[in-house]
């Protein structure tokens, strides 16, 4: 940590290393306060991207649509070295690719792509709760509820809580930051 960043950063990174149950080399911090994940080594920032979590703020109850705190683990990595904008459903490429400037557009595939969709692009990292009672087991486990960090076709909003509980991510920062963390790395929400 820097003597530049702000005692309120210094703050919510001591609250964020309190859920880790040891010293993690490599590690991300979702700061739903401030619409940001920060790609953390240690007590350094490697990386800062903007993000949007939940509308509903946070709450890891089934059925919420909130963003579920805590510390999780990079359960699975998937679309490793698939286009930019591969649309997903289920955790698999469906052959469409999304662009921005796309309004109904059909790619290799018979159904169209519809700009008002909340879809699932690009990468995805799949998380899983590890705080028993709070994102894992019955009634509010975040596996269960498919919550992910993944690329988004609301690029326009990031920024802004929005989403339906994921951690949704341009497309650039989501392949970026795919390429730089491993399955098994913790994920702090706070």
């Amino acid at each position: 940590m820097t003597d530049q960043q702000p005692a309120a950063d210094q703050e919510l990174m001591s609250r964020a290393r309190n859920h880790l149950p040891q010293p993690a080399p490599r590690w991300l911090l979702v700061d739903v306060a401030q619409q940001r994940l920060l790609l953390m080594s240690g007590d350094q920032v490697l990386a800062r991207y903007p993000v949007s979590t939940a509308r509903a703020g946070l709450d890891a109850t089934e059925n919420s649509g909130g963003t579920p705190p805590g510390l999780h683990l990079i359960l699975q990595k998937i679309g490793d070295e698939m286009p930019p904008g591969t649309v997903f459903e289920s955790r698999l490429p469906t052959g469409q690719v999304w662009r921005p400037d796309d309004q109904d557009v059909t790619r290799n595939t018979s159904r169209p792509l519809r700009a008002a969709a909340d879809l699932i692009l690009s990468r995805i990292l799949v998380l899983d709760g590890q705080e028993e009672g709070i994102n894992r087991g019955p009634g509010c486990d975040t596996r269960a509820r498919f919550i992910y960090i993944h690329g988004t076709n609301h690029e326009d909003v990031i920024g802004q809580p929005c989403s339906h509980g994921c951690v949704r991510l341009t497309n650039p920062d989501v392949i970026d930051l795919f390429a730089r963390v491993e399955e098994g790395d913790p994920v702090v929400i706070i």
